[in-house]
């Protein structure tokens, strides 16, 4: 998948801002097929705790994943604020939990960073760079990626 490195090349891309606790994340606008208010997922027996439920989306069932969870944040309210991104990734509909959408965010080649080495909740491979505009700062993630990781099991690799 692309790093820094290979965004770098490109024209300005955007990106779907939103929030976890403290820190604000951005995700390819490509991938994100709607943005909806959180309502509770039906439950699935052993699925991990990040992994709210499944929802009913006109005829999809779609998994639903917490981030806040995933990345182990201090609390994981739902309020009004509250909301789930459907994401489309691999033509498989996945949702994620989020604690708020800031808005869409067009990032020029000389605003993105490469991200630090250091040890995260996120792997490392699942983090694109970094992205700075003004006095904002953005975790950019790879989500094709982070959702295809072993402990989730909802997107399966390419062959």
């Amino acid at each position: 998948m692309e790093k820094i490195s290979d965004l770098s090349s490109n024209a300005a891309r955007e990106y779907l801002t939103f929030r976890l606790d403290r820190e604000e994340y951005g995700i390819d606008i490509l991938k994100v097929q709607e943005i909806r208010g959180y309502e509770p997922p039906t439950r699935i027996a052993n699925a991990p705790s990040f992994i709210k439920g499944v929802v009913n989306l006109r005829g999809t069932i779609v998994p639903i994943v917490d981030m806040r969870l995933k990345f182990n944040c201090a609390n994981a309210l739902y309020d009004s604020f509250t909301v789930v991104i459907i994401l489309n990734l691999r033509q498989r509909i996945v949702g994620i939990v989020v604690d708020s959408v800031s808005d869409v965010m067009g990032l020029a080649p000389e605003n993105l960073r490469a991200a630090p080495d250091i040890e995260s909740v996120i792997d490392a491979d699942s983090v694109l760079g970094l992205g700075s505009l003004g006095d904002r700062m953005l975790i950019l993630l790879d989500i094709e990626k982070l959702m295809s990781g072993a402990d989730m099991g909802l997107v399966t690799e390419p062959c």
